[in-house]
């Protein structure tokens, strides 16, 4: 055998030995992209299927905190307390984007003060129910929304020191952020943050004297259920 000959075929084998590794390296890097595709394949599957028994309603219960921006333009420095109070809100999903949601409780009493004075002026109780239109962002693992719509507040049970008075309806916007988390079947993990715009006019001796803004920031952590 000539020595050109011998050259050839030692050259051919080690270009033969590197092509092995890529080969290799090809065959995985296929197996990978293949076992991929499959996964993705049977987690969208098991989307749709939550998707597809889920109904059209939702129901949350939640925990709130009120944080009232207790803005007065009375020169009373009048103001209420903040506090912790239970709520409940029911949707409904036209598809899965967009839903309405009713929010209501039960009436809260808070304890109206005045700085100015240093004296508690009284004690009302006040019923906030909130209708909301919504926008869903289904993700994997969660699921976000934001919203919108119109607050009415009812103050009753309103005793206050004798010549003070509230105005007692208040409508106003409301906005909403928020994200339900997927638990166990139909079972959320919700938290939601909500501004709402709740004003009434105040009088003394029948005389308006400014106006009364709550406004307060809803702040809570909950439990929904889909149906």
């Amino acid at each position: 055998m000539s020595h050109i000959s011998l050259l050839s075929r030692v050259k051919a084998f080690n270009k033969s030995q590197g092509m092995f590794p890529a080969l290799h390296s090809l065959l995985i890097m296929k197996k990978q992209l293949v076992a991929a595709a499959v996964l993705s394949t049977l987690l969208s599957g098991a989307a749709l299927a939550q998707q597809a028994t889920e109904g059209p309603w939702m129901v949350r219960a939640r925990a709130v905190h009120l944080d009232s921006s207790n803005g007065d333009s009375t020169g009373l420095g009048l103001s209420v307390n903040n506090k912790w109070m239970p709520e409940v809100d029911v949707s409904y999903f036209f598809n899965k984007n967009v839903a309405v949601e009713l929010v209501v409780t039960v009436p809260q009493k808070h304890t109206l003060r005045s700085s100015a004075l240093g004296v508690d002026v009284g004690t009302l109780k006040h019923l906030p129910p909130t209708l909301l239109g919504q926008y869903h962002f289904p993700m994997n693992g969660f699921k976000p929304y934001v919203g919108a719509g119109i607050n009415y507040t009812r103050f009753s049970s309103v005793n206050l020191l004798p010549g003070v008075d509230i105005d007692r309806n208040s409508w106003g916007p409301a906005l909403q952020v928020g994200v339900d988390i997927p638990l166990s079947g139909n079972m959320y993990l919700n938290f939601d943050v909500k501004k709402v715009y709740i004003r009434t006019d105040v009088s003394l001796n029948g005389r308006n004297v400014g106006e009364f803004k709550v406004d307060p920031l809803l702040v809570g952590v909950g439990l929904g259920w889909r149906f």
